[in-house]
């Protein structure tokens, strides 16, 4: 048998184990990984929920009444009113205009907006030396010029848009619960990936009526959030859009219509302006099919310092989040550009009426308040599993 040397029995068992003492091995170094995936993405999901659970359920508190404030508003502020001369032939825009600033002279005009449903037009002007932010507000009747009564937000429910838009902190505050709406998005992600290993140990949606009162409440925390998670992230992300306004529309004046005020040298005073009644009729031309939304002055986030921004939007409940704005050279009273919004924009745009679902109909408001309630539960559940647990371990 020349060379062959032949293997003894415990040489061909030692052999043949090998393989299989490898695939245990290595079996064992995956579950040890596996271990290590779950407590990190358990540690990411517990922090990221301790850090915004507060300020979460302040948004989802104050939410659920705003996504109903048209609603609310309309049975709580709704006045008859009528124009003074509903048969006239009213005044156009610059009369209307003059009629207002004549009651707080020195002020320059900042907005001008249209009521839908009566002819009402609504003026903003501010002094030029005030307080940023400080604004004087004017229905007018179109009709005669007289003061109207403003459309304006109940007193409370202004009081929670602010709470909910920024804390009364302004851009820092926006800011601020934007990044607790990132941490909404973490924590959803991460609930997703914890829940995936106990789906593989029990039915989809599986509650443990039988078992402790932590364990009830940890089963309805997963179905809760395993159920609403898309609604949750459409929400949390829209929320982050809406967020990041000022900076976005900053970022808009400053790239996209930079390129319309590099050829002008100084701006125009108001003295100086073209008339407001052809901008906004030259603008419709240019516009055509469109609905007049509101007028921006030259000096203001919404336009340029030599422009009135003359905005549109569409008709269809789509189309109707989506403005347009022609500008309007405030010196000539010629078309300048027809500004169609970039991608960044229109996100904006459609990021604030998804967010408190305000593009369905009544139908789609209660789905949103039910899903808030749900996430009102999942947040409160959460912070109890988190009290109970640490109170089993003292």
């Amino acid at each position: 048998m020349g060379g062959r040397r032949r293997l003894s029995g415990r040489q061909l068992s030692d052999a043949g184990r090998a393989p299989h003492s490898q695939a245990v091995a290595f079996d064992g170094f995956l579950n040890r990984m596996k271990t290590r995936t779950i407590r990190l993405w358990s540690w990411v999901h517990k922090w990221s929920s301790l850090v915004s659970t507060a300020f979460l359920l302040m948004l989802c508190i104050t939410g659920l009444p705003l996504v109903f404030t048209h609603e609310l508003e309309h049975w709580l502020l709704d006045e008859a009113w009528a124009p003074a001369n509903p048969e006239g032939d009213g005044l156009n825009l610059d009369q209307v205009l003059a009629v207002a600033l004549s009651r707080h002279p020195g002020d320059v005009p900042a907005f001008m907006s249209f009521d839908e449903d009566r002819p009402v037009v609504n003026v903003t002007s501010r002094a030029p030396d005030g307080p940023a932010g400080q604004f004087n507000f004017q229905p007018v009747d179109r009709t005669n010029g007289d003061p109207a009564p403003p459309v304006a937000g109940h007193p409370v429910m202004e009081f929670l848009l602010q709470l909910h838009t920024d804390i009364f902190l302004g851009l820092p505050g926006m800011l601020f619960l934007g990044g607790m709406g990132l941490l909404l998005i973490v924590a959803v992600v991460s609930g997703v990936v914890l829940y995936a290993p106990f789906m593989r140990r029990a039915p989809f949606g599986t509650l443990r009526l039988e078992k402790a009162a932590r364990t009830r409440w940890l089963d309805w925390h997963n179905l809760l959030g395993i159920v609403t998670v898309a609604w949750v992230l459409v929400v949390g992300a829209t929320g982050v859009v809406n967020a990041l306004a000022t900076p976005i529309l900053a970022y808009w004046k400053d790239t996209a219509l930079a390129g319309l005020t590099a050829a002008q040298d100084a701006s125009a005073a108001p003295g100086e302006w073209a008339s407001l009644d052809a901008a906004v009729e030259r603008a419709r031309a240019a516009l055509p099919g469109r609905t007049l939304q509101f007028v921006a002055f030259p000096g203001t986030e919404f336009s340029t310092d030599h422009h009135y921004a003359v905005f549109f939007h569409g008709d269809t409940p789509l189309t109707t989040h989506l403005t347009t704005p022609a500008l309007i050279d405030v010196r000539t009273g010629e078309l300048a550009a027809v500004a169609a919004s970039p991608w960044y924009v229109k996100a904006l745009s459609l990021s604030q009426p998804l967010h408190f679902g305000d593009y369905g109909g009544l139908g789609l408001k209660i789905v949103w308040a039910l899903l808030d309630l749900a996430t009102i539960i999942i947040l409160g559940s959460g912070l109890y599993l988190w009290l109970t647990k640490k109170r089993r371990t003292r």
